[in-house]
Parts: C-alpha cells; sequence; structure tokens
C-alpha cells in the first residue's frame, strides 16, 4: 500500500506523531484524493485528537483534522469539510467528498481560508441559520477573546448587528475587541459576582448571545442578564456554540417561566450538512473581501507534535503545512 506522511493520534494522553500512514483510498462516487495544501488546528481538532468531543467514535490509531484547503485531481482548489472523524486531513493526501467542498478562486490565501473557516463558520451559521438576527440587533459574543469568539464580534457586525458586546478574560483581546467592531467589552474574572453585574449593567437586553464558554461562566451571566432585563418579554435567543469552561451547567426553572429567554445549539447535528455546504461560498467571499478573518500561523506538518500544545496570539490560528 502506498504511504504518506501525516499527523497520527496513537494514544488519546498524548499529542499527534509525525509518521507514514497509509493513503486513505475514495470509496464513493463522489469521492476524490486530493492534495492537502494547509489544515487549521482548531480546538475542534485537538478535542476529536483526545477523544473528547461529542461525536468521536474512539478508534485509534487516528489522523486528526476536521477541514483543510487542498487542490483537486483536476487542479482546482477547494475548501472541504472531512467526512470522517478517523481519517481526517492533517496529511499530505487526504479524501475529499466534493459535496462537503467549494472551489476556491485562483491566487487566494489558502493558510488564510485553512486559519479562518472552521472559527468563523460556528458564529456565521448560528446567525444565518440558528436564529434570525434581525437589522440593528444586539448581540453578546461570551468567550469573545479566542479565535472563534473575535471571529464573531466582526461576523455579527458584518450581518448587521447594532450593538456588539465581547465578554472574555484576556485584557489586551478584549481591546483590541474595540478595533473590530465590538461597542463595548466586559472581562470575565474570577470575581463571579463582579463579572455578572458587569454583564447585567450593558448587555441585559441584549437580543442574541453567542455562548462559546458555557458552565458557570453561562448560568452567572443568564441569571443576572435576565433579573435585569427591562422587558422580560422580550425575546433573548442563548446561542450554545462551545463549551470551553466546562460541559454543564446548572440553571434555575425560573430564568424560562419568568422571561422570554431560548436556549438553543448551533453545532454538528444542530444545522444539517446541507446548511453549512450552502453557506460555504458566501463566507469564502468575505474572508476574500478582508472584512473578516484569522491570521494564520503556519507550522511544517513535521513539527505538529511541538506545535499541538501552543496557545495561539489574538486573532490567530495555527495552520499546519505538509
Amino acid at each position: 500500500m502506498p504511504t504518506m506522511n501525516a499527523a497520527v493520534v496513537t494514544s488519546f494522553d498524548e499529542p499527534p506523531h509525525y509518521r507514514e500512514f497509509e493513503v486513505p483510498t475514495p470509496t464513493g462516487h463522489h469521492e476524490v484524493l486530493a492534495e492537502v495544501l494547509a489544515v487549521g488546528l482548531h480546538p475542534r481538532v485537538k478535542s476529536g485528537a483526545s477523544g473528547s468531543h461529542y461525536t468521536s467514535s474512539g478508534t485509534l490509531p487516528a489522523i486528526p483534522g476536521v477541514d483543510g484547503v487542498g487542490r483537486l485531481p483536476d487542479g482546482r482548489l477547494a475548501y472541504f469539510v472531512a467526512d470522517d472523524d478517523v481519517i481526517g486531513t492533517m496529511a499530505e493526501r487526504a479524501v475529499v467528498d466534493v459535496r462537503r467542498s467549494v472551489v476556491l478562486p485562483d491566487g487566494v490565501d489558502v493558510a488564510r481560508v485553512a486559519a479562518s473557516m472552521n472559527p468563523a463558520m460556528s458564529s456565521w451559521v448560528a446567525l444565518r441559520r440558528r436564529v434570525q438576527l434581525k437589522p440593528g440587533a444586539s448581540v453578546l459574543v461570551l468567550g469573545a477573546t479566542g479565535s472563534a469568539g473575535t471571529a464573531a464580534v466582526q461576523i455579527a457586525r458584518r450581518l448587521g448587528a447594532g450593538r456588539v458586546v465581547g465578554a472574555g478574560r484576556d485584557r489586551q483581546r478584549l481591546d483590541a475587541l474595540l478595533e473590530l467592531g465590538a461597542d463595548e467589552v466586559v472581562r470575565i474574572t474570577d470575581d463571579r459576582a463582579e463579572t455578572a453585574a458587569a454583564l447585567a449593567e450593558v448587555a441585559s437586553d441584549v437580543d442574541v448571545a453567542l455562548d462559546y464558554l458555557w458552565s458557570t461562566p453561562a448560568s452567572d451571566a443568564i441569571v443576572a442578564m435576565l433579573t435585569a432585563r427591562q422587558d422580560r418579554s422580550r425575546a433573548l435567543d442563548w446561542v450554545q456554540i462551545g463549551s470551553m469552561a466546562g460541559p454543564t451547567i446548572e440553571l434555575p426553572s425560573a430564568a424560562f417561566r419568568s422571561t422570554n429567554f431560548r436556549l438553543l445549539g448551533a453545532g454538528q447535528g444542530s444545522v444539517s450538512l446541507h446548511d453549512y455546504v450552502a453557506e460555504l461560498p458566501s463566507l469564502v467571499d468575505e474572508l476574500q473581501s478582508g472584512a473578516i478573518g484569522v491570521a494564520p500561523r503556519i507550522v511544517p506538518l513535521a513539527d505538529v507534535e511541538s506545535a499541538w500544545s501552543r496557545v495561539d496570539a489574538p486573532n490567530e490560528r495555527t495552520v499546519i503545512v505538509p
């Protein structure tokens, strides 16, 4: 069997290792074997490689990577989403289902697309497919200092939000959000009461919350914001996207009975594959325009093990290049 170089997960307790692996073989009518050019090292990739993501099958060995930019057999460039959580994209070759891809224009910055599509897609799809963002609506991004949260601030503004509030821990990153579209920022600290009071003051009357944290920060924010809400019949759509602070939450039942509070999720399963793919062309156009996006930090595939634990800088995403 022909082999290729790849990042290979052999244990959920270790980072992937740079090793040879069998070249995957297309099996479906819509599948082709693509040359991989760039793959984003997203938090979703790391959770999959640790076996902790809710879609993980627990099968090893595995190649991480949930998406990528590659060259198709006919020479065209394409962004594609992986169809397999075992044989992913972080390798020299990957099987691409063309139904889960979008052709890219010549001259596109492949590293920027690889860095940006995954973090940008979460809020883009949430605001286009899970809630109806009305022109001039106000949006809170909880967990705004990560790459996905930073992109969410930009995207909310780009999609017509009249006011955007960003909340996160990193002061430097929060300050940067004011240059990227945030009207106000709230620093999340270890003082839960102080943080809750700050969110109640500036975000109690938002229309949509995009939540990348969950757990205690989310429950504190929800209770504080709903309690301070001037018009409790005004809808608040709380969209759960990520769980960086923890996988579970505790909420009082009165939060649902006493206010017009709607809790919903955006992710694999709550949004169909068809809807995700349908949003790819418009998101590529936004990235091409420079209106949104994450800066790539390029790392050779051979250095994947050392790159695995590195924390990306503000508005940056590590991109693995074979």
